[in-house]
């Protein structure tokens, strides 16, 4: 039997297709008139840390810093009250808080009338991520709005020697995310960023339900993956929480915000068994990893 389109199953359904304001890299310059783009969300996602806007640790080493700004509408000029605007990052020591109650250096906070945001908390440092990378610093966003595709991304800091070697950090959409450090006569530096939120495709909660679950490798029956829902989107189960994925269409899913020449899909399928089978394709700069094929567990 031919593949299953799920559009045609009515498996999966895209609800929502505007991308106004929201910038795209086409691979020379930028367009679009706001200058918010996602990255990638890492493996070390938290959700329900702290309301707070104060992440510093009392007798903990690091550079204070506030990192503020404001949160708008996909016109790119109304203020968008209420957001919910997650922050997380490392330590002075380059280790994140991936198992305590204390959520170190991670809080969530929402915004003003004016769709304002702050943080106050230490600057980041540079870490070893295994494989000969070292990550530059960075901070973690996480913004959820209602109306919009949530939104991901890092933010990195000018100087970083680091940034040229790191996939994510040089492409040219992270350009506008590579942000001064202001130095204030206290001592302390302050960073801004603005966000813009966007509309992309989404996907009809009742569809996304067929897709959660246990995937099992067919050729490593002992590798799984399994997968759940968050705010209507899919995630991948890791260690520490998951890993976000959006849906682009026609049965296929990918990680947002990976650097130009990676990336991460899912594509399903339904075969003529019922089952739902998983595509699994990942390059990581000059890595690429062999496809894979999981079924899901009835």
């Amino acid at each position: 039997m031919k593949r299953r389109d799920f559009l045609n199953s009515t498996a999966l359904a895209a609800v929502a297709v505007s991308t106004s304001g929201f910038i795209r890299f086409n691979g020379q310059n930028f367009e679009g008139d706001c200058e918010t783009t996602t990255d990638i969300l890492g493996p070390f996602y938290r959700p329900g840390s702290p309301v707070r806007n104060t992440l510093l640790v009392k007798g903990e080493a690091g550079v204070p810093i506030e990192l503020y700004g404001i949160i708008r509408h996909s016109d790119c000029s109304s203020p968008y009250k209420n957001a919910k605007v997650e922050i997380w990052h490392c330590d002075n020591n380059g280790v994140y808080d991936n198992t305590t109650d204390e959520f170190r250096y991670r809080g969530t906070t929402h915004t003003n009338e004016k769709g304002s945001y702050s943080f106050n908390t230490i600057l980041p440092v540079p870490y070893d991520a295994g494989g000969g990378l070292i990550r530059p610093a960075h901070f973690h966003l996480m913004i959820t709005a209602e109306g919009y595709q949530p939104f991901v991304t890092q933010l990195y800091f000018t100087g970083d020697k680091n940034i040229m070697n790191d996939p994510a950090a040089a492409s040219p959409t992270a350009e506008r995310r590579i942000l001064k450090v202001k130095n204030l006569s206290n001592g302390s530096k302050e960073v801004n960023y603005d966000v813009s939120m966007t509309l992309s495709l989404g996907v009809e909660a009742v569809a996304l339900k067929k897709l959660i679950g246990s995937y099992i490798n067919t050729k490593e029956p002992k590798g799984k993956k399994e997968f759940f829902i968050k705010d209507n989107q899919l995630w991948l189960k890791n260690d520490v929480f998951g890993e976000m994925y959006e849906y682009v269409g026609h049965n296929k899913f990918e990680y947002p915000g990976m650097p130009p020449g990676s990336y991460s899909s899912l594509q399903f399928e339904i075969l003529a068994t019922g089952v739902v089978q998983l595509t699994m394709a990942e390059a990581y700069g000059t890595y690429v990893s062999p496809t894979a094929i999981f079924l899901k567990e009835t």
